[in-house]
């Protein structure tokens, strides 16, 4: 595969692409400079080092410009930003960066724009397939990945040898492993297992991997995938984990485990990078393992992740797609993981040594994002969502019973999209 590495081979790729977009707008030197506009949510690292590789595109590309547009962290926010705004007949933006979950959602609406001829079969197979399937609707690709993530298990690596411990790798030995711990530290302030119960998104990401750690289906409902509920509710209630994670999320739970207050944590990939900073409490104190699964069953984490889209009505696709070209690319793809700490989206790079020798804890982390589970597929995702998470946050205090809400869950689900609309794509 080669690489983006000079501003000749951008300028081939703009040609092609020309040829790709015929009727859209004239090249750059006819037309003086281009800006194109990329909207997309807060980083977690440092956006210096992003906005550098954007000047870097600009050098390469004479006569383009990026203007950055960054959303509000909330992806809920960011997913009703790209509603409002790409519904109308002029878009005022080229590129955006869309969650894993929302791809088919957009393409149905016909929002976005085909991109087959950005990766042709062999590049797909650097590709992790899963990606790909989220970013594909109806047979057409309508987006590129761009970097992973999965639900991942941190552990305090520190405290887990002090008495003896390996990670966990089931249910109960992380609750057994919270006791002891507690027990020995004496120490009222350290938490046990973090992770994100408040009714949102989050929730539901929780839920569908301890159904699946438990051969089970949310969406199916059934005795394994209430057991799975139930096991949420007894977290809490036997103070394995704190009340407070029933309105915790990602931040907050990174940040009080990063502060030294709990032994485990389910978290995203993306939260490795900040808790290895410099003057980060848990420093070099910090494991990371698969999540844990129920017995005689195999852990599953959620596939999470962002892929590169182009709106259909965008004023300057040619341009956009080259941008997507770059960033995609194996050099760049490389720089997001030095420079920011997020995990590439092409498999190739798995097997880079140089790479691996920056990025070790990269080798521990293949095998969750390549076993990574997609949440269901399908144009109506947030509409399932939105039925699971408050179903889910009334089992999780008890305000239902976890069959009842399960039931519920599925009756609605019925009632509006009709039966198994998450296998319709």
């Amino acid at each position: 595969m080669s690489t983006f590495s000079s501003q000749g081979v951008l300028l081939v790729a703009l040609a092609l692409l020309a040829g790709c977009t015929a009727g859209s707008a004239p090249p750059p030197q006819d037309s003086g400079t281009i800006t194109i506009v990329f909207k997309h949510g807060k980083f977690a690292g440092d956006p210096e080092a992003f906005t550098a590789l954007l000047r870097d595109f600009e050098r390469r590309t004479p006569g383009v410009v990026v203007k950055e547009e960054v959303l509000p962290a909330s992806t809920d926010q960011q997913h009703q930003f790209y509603v409002v705004n790409l519904e109308g007949r002029s878009v005022a933006f080229d590129l955006l960066a869309v969650d894993v979950i929302w791809a088919q959602e957009f393409a149905r609406a016909g929002w976005l724009a085909e991109l087959d001829h950005l990766l042709q079969p062999a590049e797909r197979e650097d590709q992790f397939p899963e990606m790909i399937r989220a970013a594909t609707y109806a047979g057409r690709l309508y987006a590129i990945p761009w970097y992973m993530e999965a639900g991942l298990l941190y552990y305090r690596r520190d405290l887990l040898e002090r008495y003896g411990l390996a990670p966990p790798r089931t249910w109960p030995e992380l609750v057994a492993a919270v006791h002891a711990i507690q027990r020995g530290e004496r120490d009222p302030g350290l938490q046990g297992f973090l992770w994100q119960g408040k009714q949102y998104e989050g929730l539901v990401c929780v839920a569908h991997e301890l159904a699946w750690g438990g051969g089970a289906d949310l969406l199916e409902g059934g005795a394994d995938a209430a057991q799975a509920v139930s096991f949420m509710r007894r977290l809490v209630g036997e103070a394995v984990s704190p009340a407070s994670v029933a309105t915790a999320d990602e931040e907050t739970t990174r940040r009080l485990f990063g502060a030294g207050r709990a032994i485990f944590m389910r978290n995203w990939s993306y939260a490795w990078t900040l808790l290895q900073q410099d003057g980060s409490p848990v420093r070099d104190k910090v494991g990371l393992a698969p999540l844990p699964a129920f017995p005689g069953h195999e852990s599953v984490s959620a596939l999470g992740g962002w892929l590169l889209a182009v709106p259909k009505r965008a004023a300057h696709p040619r341009e956009a797609q080259a941008l997507i070209r770059y960033l995609t690319s194996p050099e760049v793809q490389r720089r997001l993981t030095l420079d920011l700490g997020y995990q590439p989206a092409r498999r190739d790079l798995y097997r880079d040594a140089a790479l691996m020798e920056a990025k070790p804890w990269l080798r521990d982390l293949l095998p969750v994002l390549s076993a990574a589970r997609s949440r269901p597929v399908t144009p109506y995702y947030l509409t399932l969502s939105h039925i699971l998470q408050p179903e889910l946050s009334a089992a999780l205090v008890a305000a239902k019973s976890p069959e009842e809400a399960l039931a519920s869950a599925k009756r609605q689900v019925g009632a509006l999209l009709g039966s198994r609309p998450w296998e319709r794509g």
